[in-house]
C-alpha cells in the first residue's frame, strides 16, 4: 500500500529547478519595443565595449516618489561596432547622445524589455581603440520593493511618517536605478552627485566633497571619485538620518547612520565596526582603500545586509543594539552581520567573482571570515560554538537531489537570485574551512593574502583561488610576504628539505578542491574496523529512493580521526571509491571526522555505532562537544537513508540528559523536535505527546539548573534562552508557572519592570496565550523603538493559539502600517510552524503568492525559505479527519492502530503534496514555476513521507518500552 502512495505521488506532474536554455535550442528572435529588430539576442553583454567611468547625476523626489538622472558613461571599444548594449529596467529614456570627438550625435535608443537591454544605435561606427562617451537622460519611478533605488519609510514616536530613498542593487537590480552595463566584470570608477531638500542628507560610497545651492531650494552633493567596482556595490541613501563617527588605528572614518530616535542605539556597532576593520586590515596585509566606511541602519530592507563598498546597508535589527534590551543571541549576530560585511570589503569588492556561478568565492569567504574574524577579535563571544549548525544547515539542502554545485552555471536574473543560498553561504563556508584545517591555517592565510594581492580590483573564478593556494611558499611570494609568512615557510623547509609546504607528494589543490565545488552534493564515508585493519568507502549522500541518483560521485576528501588508543588528531586524503589504512593497535573505538572540520558524514558500520554509544553513555567527554554533536547530526540523517535504525539512533540520544554544551544540546533538539513535528499537524494527540515528554524528561535537569537571569558566557546565556522557551512551550510546569507569574508582573508594571533579556521569549510567549496578554505585548511592540524587543514580542504573539491573531498579524504585515512588510516572511514562517496556524499559512502564500514575488523579487533567499518554511511539514485537518474516518471504516477489522495511524499519516500527506503541486504547477514560468526551491518542497515532503513508512511503528514501541522502563525506575 505505502510504495503505491509513493507511486502515486512519484506520477504527479512534476517542476524541475530552473533550468538555462540549451544551446542548441532555437533562440527567439528579439524585437524591440518598437517594433524593429533588436540587434541583440543574448542575455549576457556583447564584450565589444566596455565602461571606464560613470558621472552619475540623480534627483529623487521624496513627494512624488520618482527620481531624474542624467548618465555620462566613458567607454573603451574593443571591435569596431556601431551598437552600444547595455542594462535598464522600467526607465524611461528621454535623451542619448554619442559624444564623440568629431562632434554630438543623437543615438537611437531600442528597448528590449525582456533581457533589461537597451540598444544605442550609432550612425558612425565606433572604432577600435578609441575612447567615447555616451550621456542619457532618463526618469522612473522609485520602487515599492526592498531593490533598485526604493522608497523606505519610518514612523517616529510621535505617529508621523517619513520617506526616505535607499539602494539595493544586488544582483541585477543597478540597472532599475540608472542605465549601466550591469555585470560584476564590467568595472569602472563613479563619480555621483545627489540633488536633495535641506531637511534631508545624502551619502553614498565615498565622501562627500562639496554640496552646491541650486535654484528652488535645493541642494546637490557632489561625492569623491571611487575605486573601479562593479554596478552592484555602488550605494546612495537620501533621508534624516543622523550618525556617530569614530577613526580606526589606520585612519579610516567609520559612521553608523540611524533615524533620529534610534541613533542612541548605535555604540555597540560603531565599536565592533571599528574594531574588525582594523583586523581585516591587518589580517590580509591590504589597507582598506576608501577614506570612510559607513553603516546604514535601513527601515525597511529585505535581506540581512549589503556590502556596498564604503557604505554598507543592514536591516535596523542586523546594526542597533541596546545594552540594556539587546540579548546575547542580539550582540551575537550584530557582530557576525558586520564582520560578514566588512570582510566583503576584500573579498567581493576588491576581488570580485567574473560572474555570478561562483558567488561563493565572495559569499562563502565572507561567511567564513566571519568566524575567523570574531574567534580573535571577540574571543567572549564563542563563535566556534556556532559555527558546526552553519554546515549541518547546509548538508540539509544539499543532500537533495535537486541541490546544485558551489559552482553552477547560471544566466538570467531568477537563477542569479537562487544561488543566494545555504549552498553558496554556508557550504562555500565549511569547505573553506576544511581546506583550511588540511593545508594548517598558516599556510591557508599565505594563499588567501595572495590571492587577493594577485587580483586586486579584477574579477576571478574557481581556479584562480586554487592556484594562489597552490606552491604558497614560492621564492616570488616570499620576496613581497609578511615576516610571519617567511617563518612559517622557512620552518617547512627545514623540517621538509625542500620548499613543499606539504610532506609526500606535490598537493594538487585544485584536483582536490574541484571535486567539492563542482558537483553537488557531499559524501558520506563508511568507517568498518576490523581488528587493526579500517575499511573506508564513500559514496554520496542523499535523500531519495532511487539509487542510481547517487552513482557517478568522486570525492577528495581529507579525512582525520582518532581513537581510544591516540587523542591525537590523524590525517588521511580518501582519492579513491575505497580504501584501507591500517592502526598501528586494536581500539574500542575510532571517530572520524575530528571536530566537523570536513564536509562529510561518517557512518560506523559493523559494531562501530554501538561501541560509539557505549563510550557517549560512559564518558562522554572523552570526545568535544563538536564531535558529540556531530555524532548526534549524523545518526539521525542516516536513519533518512535507512542505514541505521531509529531505535539505535534514538539510544544514543540517551546521552543527552547528561549534556552541557550548547552545540551537542542544540543539535540534540534539532534531531528530536522535527520527529513531534512530523505528527503534531496529523492528529495523532498520543504518539505526539509521548515524544514531548521524552524530550522534555531527557532536558529536564538542564531545564532546571537554569537560572532566571543574564549570567554566563554568550553559549550559556543564548543555550539558557532557548531551554526555557522550549520548557515553556511544552508546558513543563516550573517553567510555565514562573514565567507567568513575571509576565504578569511586568504587565501590572505597564511593561516598565526590567526583565531579564535571556528569559523575555519565554515570559512573551506565555503570555501571548490569553487574549489580554496577546493585545499588551502587541500595545508594547506597536510603540518600541528597540528593535531586537520588538522581534521577540512578534515571535511570542505568532505562537498564539487564537488563530483569528494569528490571521491578522500576517495581514498587518501585508499592509505594513505597524509591522513591517519586510518582516512579513518571518511572520508567515511562524504561523506556518505553530500547529494552530499552519493551513492560515499555507492558504495566505497561495492567496498572495503574486503580491509576494513582485515584493520580495522571484528566486530570492526570501522567497526560498518562505517556500520551505510554509511547506515542509504542511498538511490538513480537514484531510485529516476525512482520510481518519475512511481508513478506519477500511481497516477496522485489518491492520492494528499504529498501522492504522501510518495510513492515515501517509493519505494525508499525499493529500498534502497533490495541494503543493496543484498549486505551484498552475504558475507560469514568470510566476516562480521553475524555481529550485518548489522542488526541493516536493524532495522534502517525498522524505517525509518514506520516513513514516519505515519508522512511525518503531518510534511507537521505542517510546512504549522506553516509558515503561523509566516508569519501572521511577517505582
Amino acid at each position: 500500500m505505502f510504495p503505491l502512495l509513493l507511486l502515486l505521488f512519484a506520477l504527479l506532474p512534476s517542476s524541475h529547478g530552473a533550468q538555462i536554455p540549451s544551446p542548441d535550442q532555437p533562440k527567439e528572435i528579439p524585437v524591440a519595443t518598437n517594433g524593429q529588430l533588436f540587434p541583440w539576442d543574448r542575455m549576457r553583454l556583447p564584450k565589444t565595449i566596455s565602461p571606464l567611468h560613470y558621472d552619475l547625476s540623480l534627483h529623487p523626489n521624496l513627494t512624488t516618489l520618482d527620481f531624474t538622472g542624467v548618465v555620462r558613461i566613458d567607454l573603451d571599444v574593443h571591435e569596431d561596432t556601431s551598437v552600444v548594449v547595455l542594462h535598464a529596467k522600467k526607465m524611461y529614456i528621454s535623451s542619448a547622445l554619442l559624444l564623440a570627438p568629431a562632434g554630438t550625435r543623437v543615438l537611437q535608443v531600442l528597448e528590449y524589455p525582456r533581457f533589461h537591454q537597451l540598444a544605442l544605435m550609432s550612425d558612425v561606427v565606433l572604432t577600435k581603440g578609441r575612447k567615447y562617451e555616451v550621456q542619457l537622460e532618463f526618469a522612473a519611478n522609485l520602487s515599492d520593493s526592498y531593490h533598485g533605488f526604493y522608497k523606505s519609510s519610518y514612523r517616529t514616536s510621535t505617529g508621523e511618517v517619513r520617506v526616505m530613498a535607499s539602494t539595493q542593487f544586488e544582483a541585477t537590480f543597478a540597472r532599475g536605478a540608472f542605465p549601466c552595463f550591469d555585470e560584476p566584470a564590467f568595472k569602472a570608477n563613479f563619480t555621483i552627485r545627489i540633488i536633495r531638500e535641506p531637511r534631508h542628507i545624502a551619502i553614498s560610497n565615498m565622501p562627500k566633497v562639496r554640496t552646491v545651492e541650486l535654484p528652488g531650494d535645493l541642494l546637490e552633493d557632489h561625492f569623491d571619485t571611487t575605486v573601479r567596482m562593479s554596478t552592484y556595490l555602488v550605494a546612495y541613501i537620501v533621508s534624516d538620518f543622523q550618525s556617530v563617527s569614530r577613526t580606526t588605528q589606520h585612519g579610516v572614518k567609520i559612521s553608523i547612520y540611524a533615524v533620529p530616535e534610534k541613533i542612541n542605539q548605535t555604540a555597540f556597532a560603531l565599536d565592533a565596526a571599528v574594531k574588525l576593520l582594523d583586523f581585516y586590515d591587518d589580517y590580509f596585509d591590504i589597507p582598506y582603500p576608501l577614506p570612510k566606511q559607513d553603516l546604514a541602519a535601513i527601515p525597511d530592507f529585505q535581506s540581512g545586509a549589503m556590502e556596498n563598498w564604503g557604505l554598507t546597508t543592514y536591516r535596523e535589527t542586523g546594526l542597533l543594539f541596546d545594552p540594556d534590551r539587546s540579548s546575547a543571541s542580539d550582540k551575537l549576530g550584530i557582530t557576525k552581520v558586520i564582520a560578514h560585511e566588512l570582510a566583503h570589503q576584500w573579498f567581493g569588492n576588491l576581488v570580485t567573482m567574473e560572474w555570478w556561478n561562483d558567488l561563493w568565492l565572495n559569499e562563502g569567504f565572507a561567511k567564513f571570515m566571519e568566524f575567523v574574524s570574531l574567534d580573535i577579535t571577540y574571543p567572549e563571544l564563542q563563535v566556534d560554538d556556532f559555527f558546526l549548525g552553519k554546515c549541518f544547515e547546509a548538508m540539509e539542502v544539499d543532500s537533495l537531489s535537486s541541490s546544485h554545485p558551489v559552482s553552477t552555471p547560471v544566466e538570467n536574473p531568477t537563477q542569479i537570485q537562487e544561488m543566494f543560498d545555504d549552498v553558496s553561504y554556508d557550504k562555500g563556508a565549511c569547505i573553506l574551512n576544511m581546506l583550511r584545517d588540511f593545508l594548517t591555517p598558516e599556510a591557508f592565510e599565505i594563499g588567501i593574502i595572495r590571492y587577493l594581492k594577485r587580483f586586486s580590483y579584477q574579477n576571478t573564478v574557481n581556479s584562480h583561488l586554487w592556484e594562489s593556494l597552490t606552491d604558497i611558499c614560492s621564492s616570488d611570494d616570499l620576496d613581497e610576504g609578511r615576516m610571519k609568512h617567511k617563518e612559517f615557510c622557512s620552518k617547512r623547509k627545514d623540517e621538509s628539505g625542500a620548499s613543499k609546504w606539504y610532506s609526500g607528494d606535490e598537493l594538487d589543490v585544485r584536483a582536490i578542491m574541484d571535486t567539492w565545488t563542482l558537483q553537488e552534493g557531499f559524501p558520506l564515508v563508511t568507517v568498518e574496523v576490523k581488528g587493526r585493519e579500517v575499511r573506508l568507502s564513500q559514496e554520496r549522500f542523499l535523500r531519495t529512493d532511487n539509487p542510481s541518483l547517487t552513482e557517478g560521485f568522486l570525492w577528495q576528501i581529507p579525512l582525520t580521526y582518532m581513537t581510544s588508543a591516540s587523542r591525537s588528531v590523524h590525517r588521511f586524503l580518501l582519492k579513491t571509491k575505497s580504501d584501507v589504512l591500517y592502526l598501528p593497535e586494536e581500539v574500542d573505538w575510532v571517530k572520524f571526522n575530528v571536530n566537523m572540520s570536513g564536509y562529510y558524514m561518517v557512518h560506523y558500520g559493523g559494531g562501530g555505532w554501538n561501541s560509539i554509544i557505549s563510550l557517549l553513555h560512559h564518558n562522554h567527554t572523552a570526545l568535544s562537544g563538536n564531535d558529540r554533536a556531530s555524532l548526534i547530526h549524523n545518526v539521525f540523517q542516516l536513519v533518512s537513508v535507512e542505514k541505521v535504525r531509529l531505535d539505535t539512533a534514538l539510544e544514543l540520544s540517551l546521552y543527552l540528559s547528561r549534556e552541557t554544551e550548547i552545540m551537542a544540546v542544540w543539535q540534540g533538539f534539532g534531531e528530536l523536535v522535527p520527529l513531534y513535528k512530523l505528527m503534531e499537524k496529523r492528529d495523532m494527540p498520543e504518539l505526539e505527546n509521548q515524544m514531548k515528554s521524552f524530550i522534555v524528561d531527557l532536558f529536564r535537569g538542564l531545564i532546571d539548573q537554569q537560572e532566571w537571569n543574564d549570567s554566563g558566557s554568550v553559549s550559556q546565556r543564548v543555550l539558557r534562552s532557548y531551554l526555557l522557551l522550549f520548557a515553556c512551550v511544552r508546558n513543563y510546569s516550573p517553567c510555565v508557572t514562573k514565567a507567568t507569574r513575571l509576565f504578569n508582573q511586568w504587565r501590572d508594571s505597564d511593561g516598565t519592570m526590567s526583565l531579564p533579556v535571556d528569559i523575555t521569549m519565554a515570559v512573551f510567549m506565555v503570555g501571548a496565550r490569553t487574549r489580554e496578554g496577546w493585545d499588551f505585548l502587541y500595545e508594547k511592540y506597536r510603540t518600541s523603538l528597540q528593535m531586537s524587543v520588538k522581534s521577540r514580542l512578534k515571535w511570542a504573539m505568532a505562537v498564539t493559539t487564537m488563530t483569528d491573531k494569528l490571521q491578522w498579524m500576517m495581514e498587518q504585515s501585508l499592509n505594513g502600517e505597524v509591522m513591517k512588510t519586510q518582516d512579513l516572511p518571518d511572520v508567515i514562517i511562524s504561523v506556518a510552524r505553530n500547529p494552530h496556524g499552519f493551513k492560515l499559512a499555507w492558504d495566505f502564500l497561495r492567496t498572495h503568492w503574486h503580491t509576494l514575488i513582485q515584493k520580495f523579487d522571484l528566486g530570492s533567499s526570501t522567497i526560498s525559505h518562505l517556500v520551505a518554511g510554509v511547506t515542509n511539514q504542511y498538511s490538513t485537518r480537514e484531510m485529516l479527519h476525512r482520510g481518519q474516518r475512511s481508513f478506519q471504516a477500511t481497516f477496522a477489522r485489518g491492520p492494528g492502530r499504529s498501522n492504522t495511524f501510518v495510513l492515515v499519516c501517509f493519505c494525508l500527506l499525499l493529500c498534502s503534496c497533490v495541494q503543493i503541486r496543484s498549486f505551484f504547477d498552475s504558475l507560469t514560468e514568470e510566476a516562480g514555476s521553475q524555481m529550485r526551491c518548489i522542488q526541493q518542497s516536493y524532495e522534502t515532503i517525498e522524505d517525509n513521507i518514506r520516513w513514516m513508512d519505515r519508522n512511525l511503528p518503531l518510534l511507537q514501541a521505542w517510546l512504549n518500552k522506553h516509558g515503561s522502563r523509566n516508569h519501572h525506575q521511577e517505582l
